[in-house]
């Protein structure tokens, strides 16, 4: 097989050139990162349970008919996604006090929220993806209002969705972060759900003890990362079975 051209490396995916113009191949790595990349980690298999969860939750927001960059998985680490134009404003839906937002504003963590709050940071991983309004995403042109409406409700319409999944496998959906990117489709365009959705960019609390399942596991040095990843699969049914036994994170300098 021909070498693949590389196009974009992130902090925990890879994306290659397509096999049909238009179409990237996003391939999920096992690196752990958190504040920026500051701390760093190799946690084996942690990006197919990644890819797995991203896939699934894709898929049934195509389902719904929610517009994304997903076509189709691949293998267990990569899957088949549309190119687009990504949009460098990430959306933050809180539905509980978590994070960011408790030691803002003095919240304590797990207090509901009275509404579902949606939150845009820039992305730009030197000023620390600072969070921004609308009036610095259209005086910056980074999207236009109509993007803007777009991109609430989707996020709204999407955390509508992932509520009531992860209700059903006992699961708190706390918060969750997303991205979405522009389509090109001949003289169309239009915004559409891109990067990934899983416990990387989501916060997850088992709803009967409230344990996390999720990337905070590895911010708060709390181990056991993998094993929360694989209860969400396994939870979901997108665990593979016979898996090996995973490795501990190996901490990089």
């Amino acid at each position: 097989m021909s070498r693949r051209r590389r196009v974009y490396e992130g902090k925990a995916k890879v994306l290659y050139e397509g096999p049909e113009p238009g179409t990237l191949v996003q391939h999920f790595k096992d690196d752990a990162t958190a504040f920026d990349a500051t701390k760093r980690a190799t946690i084996e298999g942690k990006g197919v349970l990644n890819n797995r969860i991203s896939e699934f939750i894709f898929t049934k927001l195509n389902e719904i008919g929610v517009p994304t960059h997903f076509i189709r998985a691949l293998n267990m680490r990569e899957q088949l996604i549309r190119e687009v134009e990504i949009i460098p404003c990430e959306v933050v839906v809180r539905n509980v006090a978590a994070g960011s937002l408790s030691k803002r504003l003095g919240i304590e963590e797990g207090t509901v929220l009275p509404r579902s709050i949606i939150e845009f940071y820039y992305k730009n991983d030197e000023l620390h993806d600072p969070m921004v309004s609308e009036e610095h995403i259209t005086a910056f042109g980074w999207a236009t209002p109509q993007e803007i409406d777009d991109m609430m409700a989707l996020a709204l319409r999407i955390n509508d969705f992932l509520t009531g999944l992860f209700l059903g496998i006992g699961i708190r959906l706390i918060d969750f972060k997303v991205e979405f990117g522009r389509l090109y489709e001949g003289d169309m365009v239009r915004v559409v759900l891109a990067d990934e959705i899983s416990p990387d960019c989501c916060r997850l609390w088992d709803k009967e003890t409230n344990d996390k399942l999720d990337k905070d596991r590895f911010r708060r040095d709390m181990g056991g990362l993998v094993e929360a990843y694989q209860e969400v699969a396994r939870r979901l049914g997108v665990l593979v079975e016979n898996e090996p036994k995973r490795r501990g994170p190996t901490l990089v300098k």
